[in-house]
């Protein structure tokens, strides 16, 4: 391919004016409507006889949506591939490598077979060292074992078996295979390496899970670059080894943006946002998938406000634009806050740019308005969508039941069986909610035993549900027979559940007997010892009451203090009972005061003023 670019160079030097211009108006082409313009230009004046601009030309088509409605991504390579297939001569290796090459940088795996097949059997084409490389990674991507085969036969036959860059791709597509003795065995046939062939290999090990030759082979490697070092850090990450992997990293001679990376989301991964933080800070410089990994580490481990304010920080300190990712990351901490007003602008700054289109983006908007009390808002964004996946029929159902509305609920799940998607786990646990939150015991019963109907077997969430919801109608007798036979062994969230809603029966031996349980798998949640207490202050049993007072007094449980959070002119306060070290601590204290005074004057019983 070097070759073939070098000799391209060469020739465009002896082009005609005309021809240079057609070059220049190629490069700078962006759109649909320029390039067919250009090709009436090329027809007209003949230069489509002229072959490395007609490569060129084929080469930008493939890389624009175009002829299609809604910039199908397909149609460039379709009209390329025509402009191509009525070409009288098409035995170049040039043009032929940049057809098929075009077929697998948009993911036509077979049509990339099919077309080297033809050209072989129909055309005198010629096949050279890039030819395998592209053939050979559009079977690894594929996981074309039997067409990698071939192609390997090919290589072979044409004498490119041990070049250097066919023999790298082959013992990459060996090792994507799983088919690590064949790529190791390639390997070692090869007489030259470069360190990419060497990653690939080691790469191989570390997919297989064996990170002991993984290992050996990438001490041996004598010029390592970022790219093998990358291999084994995402290696270490995956398997939670961080301390391997930092070791690793301060090894490291030089640092690419990835290696940050790979860290940064490694740290986040396993809940250790401090080291995460702290690495991002020290990167010597930042692109927006950095940014991303580090905010999407806040979000996953519930961390919302510093969340938001890494992203304003990232809006206001960069020329870094939000892309699908960010905007799927920020969406949920938006929705943990409440923070209604930043939604809004979010969600414009979706339709300015286009993103709502994608699936995975208006599905985090609906989840975002059903969050923050506005199902309206998500319904609207549900029905706006041009496509829909099963995981945007999930957040609205999910959406109506958190917000009450189990009969709207249960309208969208049967509308999304009669749309034809399959509803998942997810999809019955909205449902079972939506039941919960308003008390249909038996519509709730109902899909629980529908869910083998749809092939799903229950899990501990889906049972957690159901206990929940007997319990709260009063069906106790109900709930803990189903605790007794469920496949699985009671949780500590099931058995507080269940605890509470023995208190709201005001049903003291069964409570008694949760809390016994609950203490087996989760001893020292304060909340299980409240309800308690509360249910024999109730039944005015005030020295059993006392006696739970005094165990949590000398074990040290204590309740954990209530926090609530507001939206104030696009920015988030947060407020935590208690919490005397609020900056505005002063003005709340003023407006409790009043609140108070009011309150007294409406014979309210009031609670100790901080």
């Amino acid at each position: 391919m070097q070759f073939q670019l070098m000799r391209v160079n060469q020739q465009q030097s002896l082009w005609s004016p005309i021809e240079r211009k057609c070059l220049f108006l190629l490069q700078q082409s962006k759109t649909r409507a320029n390039l067919l313009q250009i090709h009436a230009f090329m027809l007209r004046n003949a230069l489509e006889i002229n072959l490395n601009l007609f490569t060129k030309f084929i080469t930008t088509c493939s890389s624009i949506a175009l002829l299609a409605p809604h910039y199908d991504p397909l149609a460039g390579v379709v009209y390329a591939r025509r402009m191509f297939d009525h070409r009288p001569h098409r035995d170049d290796s040039f043009l032929c490598n940049s057809m098929i090459k075009a077929h697998l940088g948009m993911r036509q795996f077979t049509k990339s077979f099919t077309l080297y097949r033809d050209l072989r059997r129909n055309t005198s084409f010629t096949p050279d060292s890039f030819t395998f490389s592209v053939l050979a990674k559009s079977c690894a991507l594929d996981m074309a074992i039997w067409e990698g085969q071939e192609i390997h036969s090919h290589a072979l036959a044409i004498g490119f078996g041990l070049d250097l860059y066919a023999a790298t791709a082959l013992v990459d597509m060996y090792a994507k295979f799983g088919k690590i003795d064949c790529a190791s065995k390639l390997f070692d046939e090869m007489i030259e390496r470069s360190p990419v062939s060497w990653t690939a290999l080691i790469g191989g090990y570390v997919r297989s899970g064996d990170m002991d030759n993984a290992g050996k082979l990438f001490d041996q490697m004598t010029e390592k670059d970022s790219a093998a070092f990358n291999t084994m850090l995402d290696a270490y990450v995956k398997l939670g080894d961080m301390r391997s992997a930092r070791k690793l990293f301060d090894e490291m001679p030089e640092r690419s943006l990835v290696s940050w990376t790979i860290m940064i989301y490694g740290y986040c991964r396993y809940g250790n946002l401090d080291s995460a933080r702290s690495l991002f800070n020290a990167m010597p410089e930042k692109n927006l998938v950095s940014w991303n990994s580090m905010i999407s580490g806040y979000c996953q481990n519930k961390q919302p406000c510093k969340a938001l304010k890494l992203f304003h920080e990232m809006q206001s300190t960069t020329s870094l634009e939000p892309d699908k990712v960010t905007l799927v990351s920020i969406l949920p901490a938006i929705a943990d806050l409440g923070a209604l007003d930043f939604g809004g602008w979010v969600h414009r700054f979706i339709q300015r740019k286009k993103l709502d289109r994608a699936a995975n983006v208006g599905t985090a908007l609906i989840d975002m308005y059903a969050k923050c009390g506005e199902i309206v808002k998500a319904k609207g964004v549900f029905d706006n969508m041009p496509e829909k996946e099963t995981a945007s029929w999930n957040a609205l159902i999910n959406g109506f039941a958190i917000n009450g509305h189990a009969k709207e609920a249960l309208e969208v799940f049967l509308e999304m069986n009669h749309t034809g998607f399959k509803p998942n786990e997810i999809t019955m646990m909205g449902v079972l909610s939506a039941c919960n939150h308003s008390g249909l015991v038996e519509e709730g019963k109902r899909w629980f035993k529908a869910m083998e109907g749809f092939g799903l077997t229950p899990e501990i969430k889906h049972y957690g549900c159901m206990v929940d919801l007997l319990g709260r109608a009063g069906c106790l007798e109900e709930a803990e027979k189903l605790m007794e036979s469920m496949p699985y062994e009671a949780n500590g969230i099931i058995l507080s559940s269940f605890l509470f809603a023995c208190g709201q029966s005001k049903d003291v031996a069964r409570a008694e007997r949760a809390l016994k349980m609950a203490n087996k798998v989760e001893e020292g949640n304060d909340g299980n010892y409240v309800m308690l207490r509360n249910l024999y202050a109730k039944e005015k049993r005030w020295k059993e009451a006392d006696e739970v007072k005094g165990i949590m007094r000398r074990n040290g449980f204590k309740k954990e203090a209530g926090c609530s959070s507001i939206e104030v002119d696009s920015r988030v306060w947060e407020f935590v009972a208690g919490d005397i070290v609020n900056p505005k601590w002063e003005a709340i204290r003023s407006v409790l005061a009043q609140l108070r005074a009011h309150m007294k004057r409406q014979d309210c019983i009031l609670l100790p003023l901080y």
